[in-house]
């Protein structure tokens, strides 16, 4: 390698130093889905970036979600699904399959993939230690899709503390035995958890740059009055509004910033971690 080059990777290295600085020690909530979980290639990215996170002394925390993966299952084994207002009516059904993907095949991936890198995962749903609760959402209306009502933050700071990263299927305790316990929509389970555990930030990886205006620019940085007024304006909509929901109750609840950023850009998580521009939409409070 000519010196220069290696002098230009050193620039890079300090460029990222007050960055480091800022974020050691604190813990990082990091919402795992779209491209990212399912490209081969951007998924051993993804496990090396966080791997690299935690030898900095930063102290990330997964929670991914799968839908893709369980419509496919569904699909391979002729079990009916269907959708209102864009979320999943989960039969009891479709629970099994749910908690098979996400507990038995995504999360066990993800923690292998992480492991294999020299950091230690441990995956885990919220019906371990009952961690996750959680009632049907809209009194029923689907099914065993559920809202959070509690996070036992205890169970997620002991396994920091003990050195793990936490890899999280977004599954709920059942509220009767014999039930077979909630499907959470993912990006909320990420902004309850991130809150209940005192997060600096949250990041959402997806399948676009982050937030658009109507000319498909960029919103670099959003502040809660903006996210509302650009929704009453319908420039945010479609799948984009709950994932800026999320991020708003990741905000109104302590969390300093969260993050819409692009997954399917290599090291998208480094690129908005320590560089001064990012490549994503922060979404914050309003200074006073």
């Amino acid at each position: 390698m000519p010196t220069q080059k290696k002098i230009d990777t050193v620039k890079t290295l300090i460029d990222a130093f007050p960055f480091i600085q800022l974020f050691r020690d604190q813990i990082i909530v990091i919402k795992y889905g779209g491209a990212a979980q399912s490209d081969p290639i951007l998924k051993e990215k993804f496990a090396k970036d966080i791997a690299f996170l935690f030898l900095l002394g930063i102290k990330p925390v997964i929670v991914h979600g799968g839908g893709k993966k369980i419509n496919n299952i569904l699909e391979r084994l002729n079990i009916e699904t269907s959708f209102e207002d864009g979320q999943r009516v989960t039969s009891k059904e479709n629970m099994e399959v749910v908690e098979m993907v996400l507990s038995g095949s995504i999360n066990k991936e993800i923690t292998s993939l992480l492991n294999h890198h020299g950091v230690k995962a441990i995956g885990i749903s919220g019906k371990d230690a009952n961690f996750i609760k959680a009632e049907p959402k809209d009194a029923g209306k689907f099914g065993y899709t559920g809202n959070i009502t509690k996070v036992d933050k205890k169970i997620v700071l002991n396994l920091i503390e003990e050195g793990f990263i936490p890899v999280i299927a977004p599954i709920a305790s059942a509220q009767k035995i014999g039930e077979p316990g909630y499907n959470i929509n993912a990006d909320f389970a990420a902004s309850k958890i991130a809150v209940s555990i005192g997060a600096r930030k949250v990041m959402f990886l997806t399948d676009t740059l982050g937030v658009l205006d109507n000319d498909k620019n960029l919103f670099s940085t959003l502040s809660e009055e903006d996210v509302k007024r650009l929704k009453d304006e319908g420039v945010i909509h479609g799948g984009m509004i709950p994932k800026v929901d999320a991020c708003l109750e990741a905000v109104e609840g302590g969390v300093k910033k969260a993050h819409i950023i692009d997954g399917r850009i290599e090291h998208s998580i480094l690129l908005e971690l320590f560089t001064s521009e990012g490549i994503g939409t922060v979404i914050k409070k309003e200074m006073k």
